[in-house]
């Protein structure tokens, strides 16, 4: 399936100027981290995306609010209460795609709110949602709990939905429509996850223990098939809370918002197959999905707060539990058992630099996007660690340290006080005295798993079996063996320690206040000197905790955060253009009465911050409201029924006096246009430009007074500054201060006419000459007091509380525009230089979905052709910028979003992700052709800096052309030069990858295609295709190696046969079975993910042997069955035998068990004894679920038949075990052919169906597939990689001394010859698709942010 954006209109939404405000509990703690490495969370009514890497700010963008009722005012918008990615790949089929604009959506999020709204969108576009599903609009509060994406075809996935407390919906993306639902009352639903081993299944846990499991066999109602299961736990807390809460709550809620502090969560094992791990508040259970049962369950220790989530580990058989409390706790499984010991616990908030009460950790997930990574770093990163080199602590992928590195791996959480979290995660493992400095020791860490599989007996080779050409030392196994047993990985040796690397502040709290620097030219610098101070683009937020958060708008970003009080900032303002001014106050006991009134002046530059006018007592009144002058020197305090007091903002600030008469509002003048004197001598007032001004009429407030103005003002003192004021009675004045004096301005007063008895003066702005009132009815009045001059109109619209002039420079066409916030937390902009103000105003909604508690205008503008910019602080807590445009042309005027421009960033924002889909595209073919390590040294802020530390990357001139590492071997050899051309502009910006991951590719690049194929899928969050071809070396060998064992039959026998046999298999399993070893045991702790791309009969048999011993304590009849039907498919028949007799004479299964344990026992099979089983097998299987016809069958030695009655009822995997314990050769690879059909056909996973396809010897079956799935360029990177794994096989051949005896023509493979039909239509194909790209990059414009 692949959604493509509809015909968006041509405004743009102004997402990219948009702070968010912190989460909370509302949200229900959701949060997703993209395979690609994006983080996204919902804060407030909106979704925020940040970059996992650099923890740098990518998006914020609100959900549209729902659509109003009839006859009722806007909506606002609720709460986001779930994101979740999707895990569509990157399209290939461009071919299909007639122009850029036609192009398929790669990055796609699903977001749901608290009214049950689902909406599908594309975070990098400034566009609506693409979708929006459909949802139940009587029942609003029916809101979503959880969502998980289900695979239902090759290219096709379902949305499915937790709404309310106990329905699941499943949606289909391609229409928006509800196509399955199940309603599970009385249960509260909890959590919805997907099956990484089978991704058309998802399984659903209540808060009760009820555990429902969904598998989408299609797209129809239909194909839905359920499973019902409870998991038994303790629910006497949730029927006392159930109790407490019974009838004071809606019984729509979800259970999040009914039990904000009861969360049940689970997990699918990463390692394990039906293997699930679920916390309830006290309690942790291990359940197996296949025995229906509980297999493990540990109660929380004292002391430890309640359980948030469960996180399991990639890589390792570790649990990752976050706590409510803000800890985390790391359990490890014992060996051969399903039990899991809490060995430490971290800390998620730390006691300094917070404050207390602590913030609450609302989320934490975990990057497993970097363990795949990490499997390419510890395959293919065999180079010894240089004593000159120093181990980076925080690179995730930097394994050569002198202990034993088990893993990194790192966290992200959340916080209600805005903040997101970076945690480094590193396990080691003491190697005390048994460590070995020597070089061979180094690589031994890294290879001698590989040396024990391949039984070699040299470890230069990698771990797929191809040579390394760098270095070759020669590792004696049975040393490496003896090493292993020596210092074995025990539990009590693996320390872990957790470090914070890297945090992202954004807004901490509600904001409040918002303030905006406008200093005029008498404001001087506060580090002392006569130099004038500069606007800045800062903006500084007062919030609802205490905290000043100063906003660098520039890059969208928190520049700092000052706790600086302990209460709500009640006002904040700028004191020039570095230091801040702010108060809050809190009510005194009850007997003494009063307020207590807090000042603080704070200083950006030193970060300190000082109270003054430090009171003993209580006071009276509390403070209303600040006013600073535009220098900073002066500032008003406004009481709440008391004189007003005049400051100097001297170092120490000094009271001048205070004014007793009865103020309702209080402004000082704004800086004027700057004098001609002052102006530069190539951009003076210009005729025309006043020619313009004079033509506005006599309602121009600006025409006849603009002289006079500059005339007075310089003869006026510098350091005078004015203020406006109304007073109670409706009268207005102006007051000058002059140092200590404050004196009557005696400006021209207005008609009598203007003053008017009917409307309270509520809000006024005052710049030299113009003072701008509005009152409590809607009426806007303005006065010159120069001339005397004044004009009003009525806005129709409720009372008024805020008007901010816009700022002006020289050759601004008008003066007087004006934003107007309303006290229905609305605002227009008005001009006022127009013939008709309100015909020419700029209305709502500009907004939509939140209102507007503050604005004012950003004062960076430095010439007239600036756009004007209102900052504005929402409800929802968030901080947003609007670009006003006023053209000539009234169908022109409206404010519309500001324009898409380059943000400052500290750092590149390095996510190949976030490309356009051609540029993407094309930096994943670079990267997997070869690129030298030196096109990443570029003059990036990143990069640059150290380029020493990338191996290779030194200053490279000339053509392109000489960047990549060689010719291409397949596709146009002219595609890669115009590919880099087209890269280059995001290569001199540096954001093509981040320092970590080019260290990655410098040191793997010459290591062969198949780790750069991996390498590339990696980075785009492709980990299954980069798990592919990591195990495709292995799957070849697999195959070459038999192909071997068959031709050395043929041939003499030769003495040197173990020589070949690289991948040499375990031996002949008895029926009593055998343990696994220790190289085993430590190499399932490194292979992680890979365990889910096993093929080979050892591996699949210890995979069986490891989960028995789980079972052992289990009861009941069904779980001996089961019990049974494992010890037969390992080869256990001794164990089984015993089993079977231990069923007593009174159980309905004493005569089946009976017959099988005859059978079994049976040494001698006979012809007639054969045919007989055959027949009671046959009709054992059409009446018996428990499969007992199978195991007849294998106790005559019909494994082949045996496997085949396994497929036929669905148990692939028992299929597969049975066949890798006896069957060998061909016989075996049908079975895994078979078992390849199913994968990719049912459950729709190519990338493992095409590591069974190579391992049977099926190459032109996985050819055809992936031609099948449209993917031109990975079928021609699969013949690249077959033909690379041959050449080394046969290399290593061509060095035997039996080559004599083995023809090499029998080791050719038809999809590796260049003359087959189908392997030039794939060289062709790609061509074509290498062209149709270019264009496509051609047509795109590169975009950095």
């Amino acid at each position: 399936m692949s959604i493509r954006r509809p015909p968006q209109p041509a405004a743009e939404s102004p997402w990219d100027t948009m702070l968010p405000g912190p989460p909370s509990r509302n949200n229900f703690g959701s949060m997703d981290l993209s395979a690609s490495g994006l983080l996204a969370f919902s804060s407030g009514s909106s979704v925020t995306v940040v970059d996992s890497r650099s923890l740098q700010l990518i998006t914020t963008f609100p959900l549209p609010p729902p659509p109003p009722s009839s006859g009722a005012s806007a909506s606002l918008s609720p709460f986001v209460t779930s994101v979740r990615w999707s895990p569509h790949p990157l399209p290939h089929s461009l071919l299909l795609s007639s122009a850029s604009d036609d192009l398929p959506c790669p990055l796609l999020l699903a977001a749901g709110d608290r009214h049950g709204r689902l909406f599908l969108v594309d975070p990098r576009s400034r566009s609506p949602p693409l979708l929006t599903f459909e949802y139940d609009s009587v029942s609003p509060k029916s809101g979503i709990q959880d969502l998980c994406w289900i695979q239902s075809k090759p290219d096709g996935f379902l949305l499915a939905a937790l709404s309310g407390t106990s329905l699941l919906s499943l949606y289909s993306p391609a229409t928006g429509l509800c196509i399955w639902k199940y309603d599970a009352s009385p249960e509260y639903f909890s959590c919805i996850r997907r099956d990484p081993f089978d991704l058309r299944r998802a399984c659903a846990i209540g808060i009760k223990g009820f555990l429902l499991s969904v598998k989408a066999l299609g797209e129809t109602e239909d194909d839905i098939s359920i499973g019902e299961l409870q998991i038994r736990t303790d629910c006497s807390e949730l029927q006392r809370l159930e109790r407490d809460l019974s009838g004071s709550s809606s019984s729509s809620s979800p259970a999040a918002a009914i039990f904000p502090t009861y969360v049940v969560k689970l997990a699918f094992s990463p390692h394990w197959k039906h293997i699930l791990y679920v916390t309830f508040p006290r309690e942790l259970v291990v359940f197996d999905l296949q025995y229906e049962t509980a297999l493990y369950a540990a109660s929380l220790p004292r002391g430890c707060g309640k359980f948030l989530d469960v996180l399991p580990d990639p890589n390792n058989d570790w649990l990752y539990c976050a706590h409510l409390d803000g800890r985390l706790s790391i359990w490890k499984r014992k060996e051969g058992e399903q039990v899991h010991v809490m060995c430490t616990m971290e800390e998620l908030m730390p006691s300094v630099g917070t404050i207390v009460p602590s913030p609450s950790v609302l989320a934490v997930v975990i990057c497993e996007s970097d363990s795949t990574l990490q499997n390419v770093a510890k395959q293919y990163s065999d180079a010894p660690p240089s004593p000159a080199s120093s181990v980076e602590f925080d690179n995730p992928f930097d394994f050569s340290d002198d202990s034993l590195l088990v893993s990194k791996t790192r966290l992200l959480s959340i916080s209600d006080d805005g903040r997101v979290w970076n945690w480094l995660l590193t396990s080691e493992g003491d190697l005390c005295a048994q460590k070995d400095t020597s070089y061979t020791s180094a690589v031994l860490d890294a290879t001698e798993l590989s040396a024990l599989e391949n039984n070699t007996e040299n470890s230069g080779s990698t771990t797929e079996g191809i040579l390394s050409e760098e270095v070759q030392p020669p590792v004696n196994v049975s040393d490496a063996r003896s090493r292993t047993s020596k210092s074995p990985l025990n539990e009590t040796e693996i320390s872990f320690k957790m470090s914070l690397v890297g945090q992202l502040q954004l807004l901490s709290s509600t904001v409040t206040m918002l303030a905006v620097p406008s200093p005029s030219l008498i404001a001087t610098l506060a580090r002392g000197g006569n130099s004038p101070a500069v606007a800045v683009p800062l903006v500084a937020l007062g919030t609802q905790s205490g905290a000043v958060d100063v906003i660098d708008v520039s890059a969208n970003a928190v520049a700092a955060s000052f706790l600086v009080h302990s209460g709500v900032v009640r006002g904040l303002r700028w004191l020039g253009n570095s230091r801040l001014v702010s108060f809050s106050y809190t009510q005194a006991n009850e007997k003494t009465g009063g307020y207590i009134n807090k000042l603080v002046v704070t200083c950006l530059r030193s970060g300190l911050y000082k109270p003054f006018r430090v009171l003993q007592k209580p006071e009276r009144a509390p403070i209303r409201a600040l006013r600073a002058s535009s220098s900073g020197r002066y500032l008003l305090i406004l009481f709440r029924d008391a004189p007003v007091e005049v400051w100097a903002m001297t170092k120490n600030p000094i009271m001048l006096r205070s004014l007793a008469l009865p103020f309702t509002v209080l402004e000082w003048t704004l800086p004027t246009v700057p004098r001609p004197s002052q102006l530069p001598k190539q951009s003076p007032l210009l005729p025309k430009d006043r020619a313009a001004i004079a033509t506005d009429g006599i309602s121009s407030p600006t025409t006849s007074s603009d002289s006079k103005v500059l005339t007075q003002d310089a003869s006026h003192d510098d350091t005078t500054e004015s203020f406006a004021f109304a007073l109670v009675n409706g009268a207005l004045g102006v007051f000058e201060v002059h140092g200590r004096r404050i004196r009557d301005f005696r400006p021209k007063w207005p008609s009598s006419s203007f003053v008017s008895s009917d409307g309270l003066i509520t809000a006024m702005a005052y710049r030299l000459p113009h003072v701008v009132m509005g009152d409590r009815s809607g009426n806007i009045r303005w006065w010159d007091i120069t001339t005397g001059h004044s004009s009003s109109f009525n806005t129709h619209r409720e009372g008024i509380r805020r008007i901010k002039f816009s700022p002006v420079v020289a050759g601004d066409r008008s003066r007087g525009r004006i934003a107007v916030l309303f006290y229905d937390n609305t605002f227009t902009v008005y001009d006022l230089d127009s013939q008709d103000p309100l015909a020419n105003s700029l209305l709502q909604p500009q907004l939509p979905g939140t209102l507007v508690l503050e604005l004012d205008w950003l004062s960076v503008r430095a010439a007239k052709d600036d756009p004007l910019v209102l900052c504005i602080a929402g409800a929802d807590s968030s901080f947003r910028l609007i670009e006003v445009n006023i053209n000539d042309k009234k169908s022109a005027s409206g404010i519309q979003p500001k324009p898409s421009r380059e943000r400052f960033r500290p750092m590149p924002l390095c996510s190949p992700i976030l490309l356009p889909l051609p540029h993407a595209l094309a930096l994943r073919m670079i990267l997997q052709l070869g690129v030298k390590p030196s096109w990443f040294n570029t003059t990036g802020t990143s990069i640059n800096k150290r380029p020493h530390l990338i191996p290779g990357a030194t200053s490279s001139t000339g053509d392109l052309r000489g960047y990549m590492i060689d010719i291409p071997p397949v596709g146009d050899s002219v595609v890669p030069e115009m590919l880099l051309k087209v890269l280059q502009p995001y290569r001199t910006e540096g954001c093509i990858l981040d320092e970590e991951r080019a260290r990655l590719y410098a040191t793997v690049v010459n290591k062969g295609c198949i780790v750069r194929f991996a390498f590339a899928a990696a980075v785009f969050g492709e980990s299954s295709e980069a798990l592919f071809w990591l195990q495709l070396p292995r799957a070849l060998n697999h195959l070459m190696n038999k192909l071997a064992r068959k031709s050395l039959q043929r041939a003499p026998a030769s003495a040197q046969v173990s020589e070949l046999d690289e991948t040499a298999m375990l031996s002949r399993i008895t029926s009593k079975g055998k343990s696994t070893t220790g190289a085993r045991k430590k190499d399932q702790l490194s292979q992680g993910q890979l365990k889910s791309m096993a093929f080979e009969q050892e591996e699949l048999w210890e995979n069986a042997s490891e989960r028995i011993p789980w079972h052992e304590k289990l009861e009941g009849e069904e779980a001996v069955q089961n019990r049974v039907h494992e010890l037969v498919s390992v080869g256990n028949l001794e164990a089984a035998v015993s089993l079977l007799l231990s069923t007593p004479p009174e159980s309905s299964f004493f005569y089946p068990n009976a017959l099988r344990a005859v059978a079994l026992s049976s040494a001698v099979s006979q012809s007639l004894h054969e045919l007989a089983v055959k027949v009671v097998a046959a009709n054992m299987v059409r009446t018996d679920r428990s499969l007992s016809g199978t195991h007849l069958l294998c106790a005559v030695g019909r494994y082949q038949e045996a496997c085949s009655q396994l497929q036929d009822a669905g148990c692939w995997t028992d299929a597969a075990t049975l066949a890798a314990t006896h069957l060998k050769g061909s016989d075996y690879a049908r079975v895994l052919q078979r078992w390849a059909d199913h994968v990719l056909l049912a459950e729709h996973n190519i990338w493992r169906a095409l590591i069974l396809y190579v391992a049977a010897g099926a190459l032109q079956e996985a050819l055809a597939a992936i031609r099948q799935a449209q993917r031109p360029d990975t079928a021609a990177m699969f013949i690249l990689a077959c033909r690379e794994i041959h050449a080394a096989f046969m290399s290593n051949m061509g060095d035997s001394d039996d080559e004599s005896s083995v023809k090499k023509e029998q080791f050719n493979l038809p999809v590796l010859d260049p003359e087959n039909e189908d392997v030039i239509a794939v060289g062709e194909y790609y061509g074509q698709y290498q062209r149709k790209l270019v264009h496509l990059c051609m047509d795109s414009q590169p975009s950095f942010d």
